[in-house]
């Protein structure tokens, strides 16, 4: 058997002492099958895992994990955390449009959060180097010198630093060695596409060891957003040409009347990581990580407006333009999008003696992100609405893991977690299409402010040979206070448009506490089938209506909680001399109080209406199944599947009409992806490696908000996506050369939308996906 051996092993305490421990023995009946089963031909290499706290071959884990490792990522020209998601059952990463920043929205199993408000809790756990990442802005990781990829999918409230109800995402960076090593990738495709990506590892003394490594990529955007006064200079709309534009004047196509091309991609991150095995017991690490983007808005279109805004699939005459209303003066609220951040963490792993190991994760996060919005995505002035954002965020957390073992049979693992985050939230929001002939204008800058505090505990028992009990708990604390800051656009506190400037200086609270459980059962059937079944809790924490328009909203518009119990049983397989790896798992999930935003305040003073509550209870089940093949030397095969359902058992009146009994409450209900890729060898010249990847997905439920247009608007259409590459590599495997297509047969489809203001300003706009681009790579390896 081949075995790829990741051990994120511990990291090492930059600023302050901890404990956390980590067992590195696998269970006997784990050990006892490689005893049994003969390694020949070339099989499926095995990936180390540490979803429960301890090095786990993954195909001995209980849990339906996907795992990627850094050569399939490359394999399959993956290099952001998003594209992972194309080819995992059950999961859903979607980089959001622009009126939600640099933000990523996250699902597994139905079950996650799309709103990039800090006031409200992921429905995922994002985790880099076993780091918790508290928000959904700024989460769309570049995959930089990564070791591997876990996906968790199911709720993880006693298998992760914090409680996560859909599931979890971790990324493992390679850590730094005793052995010299460097690469080099340079890249070069499509509108411009740039790519630098570069690393080395560097042992400075026989103990101490770094590793550094850097990325940039540029490449032009995708959407030409073009001035439509310029383009149409004799129009009736009202439209003047924007006094910003680059080249004054039209030719009557709009090429001289180009302002910006939406969708562009201009980021900089660096990692570096410095490593001291102290002595045999103790290894101690600090990882740092900075990352800049500075680039326009997301790549939109208009999808239902006046036709004359229509300017074409990869077009927008959006203008991010308010003419002067109410307090305001005419203004631009800015088509780009700027995010930087930094983190610092520190990693001790510390062998006690006895079967005790120690563990401790200290870090530190921040980050800045400004963008402004078009929410009505048009340069119609009659129903103008935007606003400028400006959200800056640090997060402090501390994680404690103590591992043992009591006699042969019994594995154990102790840990305490504790986070605290603060965020300041500025916005300038101008919704003057909510009360016609009036212009609601307010600032905001508020302070939201949230701490958790856990314990929590497993037991693995092994009572007979094949088989293991494992049972865990978790009791959490959490608070969160946002307070509201509602002043005029000269921040000055004086009367707003509903009674808005009353809620200035208010502070909402939430308390809350929670227990968590899960039990599992395993039982090892051969040393090519593994059987288990497992029954768990896990929660997305309560919190506050972040979006009050009356101080009753904010006072009485707290939520709890949000649960599930979700009920799996699953088969993990190496068939045909491990030449073939299927894993099957089943789900039924017990959902309930579902955090769902209300559509009738009349019970909090009125609308309009922004107040999140408990409104609804449901059930989601399905069958996923992922599948590793290697039927002859050089040819791998690889795929995943997912069918999901899912209703409503209960909806509070007060939702309305936005949520209906007949809703799905996941979606899609179908996902798949497949890949094939053969080696051919060139003896001594080297060897070349075709791969061709399709991912589908299936048609996906938005809502009614433009059920008044067409029925067809509650769903966004199926797609699916079809990428190639070419991987030449010479005889002793340290120079490669590849080039890759992307969405070759260039498929239009358009993976998310925004149409909250439809009912106001009769516009709605959607994401438009990438259309088909090239690139080709250059790596070498020292």
């Amino acid at each position: 058997m081949i075995t790829r051996k990741f051990t994120h092993s511990t990291r090492a305490l930059a600023f302050g002492a901890s404990a956390l421990a980590l067992t590195v023995s696998a269970p006997a009946f784990a050990q006892d099958a490689d005893k049994t089963t003969a390694a020949t031909g070339n099989q499926i290499a095995e990936i180390v895992v540490t979803a429960q706290f301890r090095e786990q071959r993954l195909q001995d884990t209980p849990l339906a994990i996907t795992a990627v490792d850094s050569a399939l990522l490359e394999a399959r020209s993956q290099d952001d955390i998003e594209a992972v998601a194309k080819q995992a059952p059950s999961v859903t990463l979607q980089e959001q449009g622009g009126a939600y920043g640099a933000s990523m929205g996250a699902s597994i199993r139905g079950i996650g959060q799309f709103d990039f408000n800090p006031a409200y809790e992921p429905g995922v756990g994002m985790y880099i180097d076993d780091v918790y990442y508290p928000t959904l802005t700024g989460a769309n990781f570049d995959l930089l010198d990564l070791e591997r990829v876990e996906v968790l999918r199911g709720p993880q409230g006693t298998l992760t630093g914090r409680n996560s109800i859909g599931g979890a995402i971790k990324l493992f960076s390679k850590k730094p060695s005793n052995e010299s090593s460097a690469f080099a990738e340079a890249s070069y495709g499509s509108r411009d596409r740039l790519e630098l990506r570069a690393g080395m590892n560097i042992p400075i003394t026989s103990n101490l060891y770094a590793r550094v490594s850097g990325v940039h990529k540029e490449q032009d955007g995708y959407v030409d957003q073009i001035d439509y006064g310029c383009a149409n200079p004799n129009n009736t709309d009202g439209v003047d040409g924007a006094p910003i534009l680059p080249t004054i004047g039209s030719d009557g196509t709009g090429e001289t009347c180009k302002l910006a091309d939406l969708g562009n991609t201009n980021y900089s991150g660096l990692r570096g990581a410095l490593r001291w095995e102290a002595s045999p017991d103790v290894d101690l690490m600090v990882i740092a990580d900075y990352q800049n983007s500075d680039r326009y808005s997301a790549g939109e279109v208009q999808l239902v407006g006046p036709s004359q805004f229509d300017c074409g699939k990869y077009c927008t005459y959006a203008n991010w333009f308010l003419p002067a209303a109410g307090q305001a003066g005419a203004y631009y609220t800015s088509n780009r999008n700027k995010f930087s951040g930094w983190g610092v963490s520190g990693h001790a792993d510390i062998n006690l003696g006895a079967g005790l190991q120690l563990q401790s994760i200290t870090a530190y996060r921040e980050y800045n992100n400004k963008w402004g919005t078009d929410d009505d995505f048009s340069p119609d002035p009659k129903i103008a609405a935007g606003g400028i954002n400006d959200l800056d965020f640090w997060f402090f957390s501390q994680e404690l893991r103590l591992n043992g073992s009591i006699g042969e049979n019994i594995d154990f693992t102790l840990g305490g977690f504790y986070s605290d985050q603060r965020s300041t939230y500025f916005t300038q929001q101008d919704i003057r299409y909510i009360i016609p002939g009036a212009a609601v204008q307010f600032i905001g800058n508020d302070p939201v402010n949230a701490d958790s505090k856990a314990a929590f505990g497993t037991v693995i028992f092994k009572p007979t040979y094949g088989m293991t009990i494992t049972g865990g708990i978790r009791y959490t604390e959490e608070h969160k206070d946002y307070t509201f800051v509602r002043r005029n656009f000269q921040y000055e506190k004086a009367p707003i448009l509903l009674d808005i400037d009353k809620l200035d200086g208010l502070t909402s609270v939430y308390d809350g506490d929670r227990v968590d459980w899960r039990v599992s059962v395993d039982y090892r059937f051969s040393p090519a089938v593994l059987a288990y079944a497992t029954v768990s809790t896990g929660f997305k924490g309560g919190g506050v209506t972040a979006r009050p328009f009356l101080p009753q909203h904010a006072e009485e518009g707290d939520f709890g909680p949000e649960t599930v119990t979700s009920y799996e049983a699953g088969l993990k397989t190496n068939l045909f001399d491990r030449r073939v790896q299927l894993n099957l798992a089943a789900f039924y999930n017990d959902y309930k109080d579902i955090q769902l935003p209300l559509s009738d305040c009349s019970a909090y003073g009125g609308n309009p209406c922004a107040v999140v509550a408990n409104a609804g209870d449901g059930k989601i089940y399905g069958f996923e199944a992922e599948l590793n093949a290697e039927p002859i030397d050089g040819l791998m095969i690889d795929g995943s599947l997912s069918l999901l359902g899912s209703e409503y058992t209960y909806i509070a009146p007060a939702v309305g009409n936005s949520v209906q009994d007949d809703d799905p409450i996941v979606s899609p209900e179908v996902q798949f992806s497949a890949g094939i890729q053969y080696e051919i060898g060139l003896g001594d010249s080297g060897s070349v490696t075709p791969r061709f990847d399709l991912s589908y997905r299936g048609k996906d439920f938005r809502g009614h908000a433009l059920d008044v247009v067409s029925d067809e608007y509650q769903y966004i259409d199926a797609y699916a996506l079809a990428n190639g590459r070419l991987t030449y590599r010479n005889a002793d495997r340290d120079l490669s050369v590849s080039l890759e297509v992307l969405n070759i047969f260039d498929k239009y489809y358009m993976p998310a939308r925004f149409d909250a203001v439809y009912g106001f300003t009769g516009t709605a706009y959607a994401l438009v996906g990438r259309p088909r681009e090239w690139r080709v790579s250059l790596r070498k390896d020292f």
